[in-house]
């Protein structure tokens, strides 16, 4: 586990929500909020977006919002309607809470919590609009578990985007993010139609049209411990078509 980095006042004290989606992750989300809740980052709260899980994801959720009312927030969705709906609903909640900066990542602990004082501070220290948290540049691992086939298909997916797209990133499926709100409210999360792992594509390629810079810094992406994988047959058919529909619908966009 690293250290995570100390930043300077104010940056420290800035209104940070971080968006996690779950979807039966009962085992992993109270880790998850030890870890974030003990970061460096008083100003930090937690918006965890639930859909609804059979697992009782959700009821957990509730008894760590009870125990920290001031800094986690949980919404509750009817059903799974799919990782993108989940982070649009969550995000757009953390800007309308008065969050200045989103964070998203994954509740299932494969994105190291400790990482994200430093990717604010990257932010703030540039003009970025958002800081990816990468695995493939340099200094960006992968956890020696990830089984093969899911390396395969995570080079084979970032390759075939960038081939269709053009977008000059190296980690373009990333889920760990910092976003500026400003930013987030000018790529208007209305336009974003994806509703599986492409929505990560989608919001990398609506930012690159609309001329946002994007910055990416390296973390270790460790393979989960408790629970499943929620790659499904219909989410890789999504993710495959979805650069076609992104070239199609954003073409002609503008602010």
């Amino acid at each position: 586990m690293i250290e995570p980095v100390q930043l300077p006042s104010p940056w420290q004290d800035a209104r940070l929500t971080v968006v996690v989606p779950t979807y039966n992750e009962a085992g992993n989300l109270p880790t998850l909020v030890e870890r974030l809740l003990a970061l460096p980052l008083p100003g930090l709260r937690i918006l965890v977006a639930d859909d609804n899980s059979p697992d009782g994801t959700g009821d957990v959720a509730d008894k760590l919002a009870i125990e920290h009312p001031d800094r986690i927030e949980v919404v509750h969705r009817a059903g799974k309607e799919g990782l993108g709906r989940a982070y649009v609903d969550g995000m757009g909640r953390a800007i309308e809470g008065g969050a200045e900066y989103v964070a998203q990542m994954d509740a299932d602990l494969s994105h190291p919590p400790e990482a994200l004082p430093g990717m604010l501070g990257a932010l703030l220290s540039t003009q970025a609009s958002v800081v990816i948290g990468s695995r493939y540049v340099p200094g960006g691992e992968l956890d020696e578990n990830w089984p093969l086939y899911r390396r395969a298909l995570s080079g084979w997916a970032n390759l075939y985007v960038h081939t269709l797209l053009r977008v000059r990133i190296r980690d373009l499926t990333a889920g760990f993010k910092v976003w500026r709100a400003d930013a987030l409210r000018d790529i208007g999360l209305n336009r974003v139609q994806s509703n599986g792992y492409s929505f990560q594509v989608e919001m990398h390629y609506l930012a690159t049209k609309l001329g946002h810079t994007i910055l990416e810094v390296p973390i270790r992406f460790e393979e989960r411990q408790e629970g499943l994988s929620k790659m499904t047959t219909a989410t890789k058919v999504e993710s495959a078509l979805m650069p076609f529909r992104l070239r199609s619908k954003h073409r002609n966009i503008t602010r």
